[in-house]
């Protein structure tokens, strides 16, 4: 039987020969942060540190922007050299304890419940090499049950394969980048997201207005109730166990105006082969009825504009006779209005909102025209919030199939 080579399937060309295989404890050497408690952490401290619950949710592969300081004296205190890897020694499952970061600044103060890997290797691609290949095997080297432990002399005995160091520098640096684009995108998200919402703000509160093709300002906003421009339709119901990849009909749940959807659904997402059921109309509203959470997930106002979707029960259907356009009112309502109807919602252990609840409320009557043109800017901002969260998810997954090829 020909022996298999210890190569990875995907490798950058320039490199060649097998990697060697070797256990932890031959190539590093191990010890342990020093306790620094949630107390301990000083917005202004002098000293930058890490604890270990922060690999969960806040670092990722790299730690070079260090997030926590504190005032404990450096007598106190064990400081990290460039390059080391972390790994929590303790956790809540055996998945999660399973996580390693490299830091890649000397003198940060290290918490308890870590530790510490020092290696003459790339610290950086030994994390990723950690986090990926290697993530479920660490895990199942951890003990415990509600608390999960992981010792030094557990991780000594893993195996591992390490290419020759340029190989793990190449490896390192690209992934490290293809990391720096993806936080860019997020970044990117996030800054749109806050651009969103607050000119949301301003153009609700009148405080930023719209003038017509002429350069004129637009007429006063009236002040109406909301039952004397909608009236209600009831969805009915359609299962999850109903729902259907292949489905001639196109449908949307309750709980998807929460989950799935903001304020405007551009491409319904389920489909089902159920026939019974309220179909949509172009210019519907949509709000979510019932909920096991809270009010704030009821004032979740969606628009549709495509006839015949299915519509699930638990949803309030809002129409209007009158010339309105319902992606104004549902960015209108779901931000400018939304404490207002979540404060209407009833119930405990199921809340709910009905059309009765909402019909006496108080809203703004911009004319058609103004309308128009706050739907669609908001749209438009909505449609690069979109698209650059396609980007990241897109993104996620060429990391995910790298990591699952570039390592033995």
């Amino acid at each position: 039987m020909e022996k298999q080579m210890n190569i990875p399937p995907l490798r950058f060309p320039e490199f060649n020969g097998e990697w060697e295989k070797k256990k932890l404890g031959e190539v590093a050497t191990f010890s342990k942060g020093k306790g620094i408690s949630k107390a301990d952490i000083i917005a202004d401290g002098k000293t930058e540190c890490i604890r270990y619950g922060e690999l969960y949710t806040v670092y990722g592969e790299t730690i070079n922007e260090i997030k926590s300081r504190t005032n404990i004296e450096d007598k106190n205190l064990v400081f990290s050299e460039a390059n080391d890897v972390i790994i929590p020694a303790s956790g809540e499952t055996q998945i999660d304890i399973a996580t390693a970061s490299c830091v890649l600044k000397s003198g940060i103060a290290l918490g308890g419940d870590l530790n510490i890997i020092k290696t003459k290797y790339n610290g950086v691609y030994l994390s990723y090499y950690l986090n990926s290949a290697k993530k479920q095997d660490i895990a199942n080297l951890a003990q415990g049950i509600s608390v999960v432990h992981l010792y030094s002399s557990q991780l000594a005995i893993l195996s591992l394969s390490f290419p020759t160091l340029p190989e793990q520098t190449k490896i390192a640096h690209f992934l490290t980048s293809l990391d720096e684009k993806l936080q860019a995108l997020k970044k990117k998200k996030s800054l749109l997201e806050d651009y969103k919402k607050g000119v949301m703000q301003k153009l609700f509160s009148q405080e930023l207005r719209f003038k017509d093709d002429k350069g004129n300002e637009f007429a006063d906003w009236e002040v109406k109730k909301l039952g004397e421009f909608f009236y209600s339709e009831k969805g009915r119901g359609i299962s999850k166990s109903k729902i259907d990849g292949n489905g001639k009909y196109e449908c949307v749940l309750y709980g998807e105006l929460y989950t799935k959807y903001n304020e405007v659904i551009f491409e319904v997402v389920s489909k089902t082969n159920e026939e019974d059921g309220i179909k949509s109309k172009i210019g519907d509203l949509l709000i979510p009825s019932s909920t096991t959470t809270t009010g704030i997930d009821l004032a979740n106002v969606t628009a549709l504009n495509k006839n015949d979707v299915l519509l699930g029960g638990d949803i309030t259907v809002l129409r209007s006779e009158e010339k309105i356009n319902n992606v104004f009112y549902a960015y209108y309502l779901s931000n400018h209005k939304k404490d207002e109807i979540a404060s209407y919602a009833q119930g405990s252990t199921i809340v709910h909102l009905y059309y009765n609840h909402i019909r006496e409320m108080i809203i703004d009557l911009p004319s058609l025209p103004e309308q128009t043109l706050i739907a669609n800017f908001l749209s438009s901002i909505d449609k690069k919030i979109n698209h650059t969260q396609m980007q990241v998810t897109q993104t996620e997954q060429w990391k995910k199939g790298l990591l699952q090829k570039m390592f033995c």
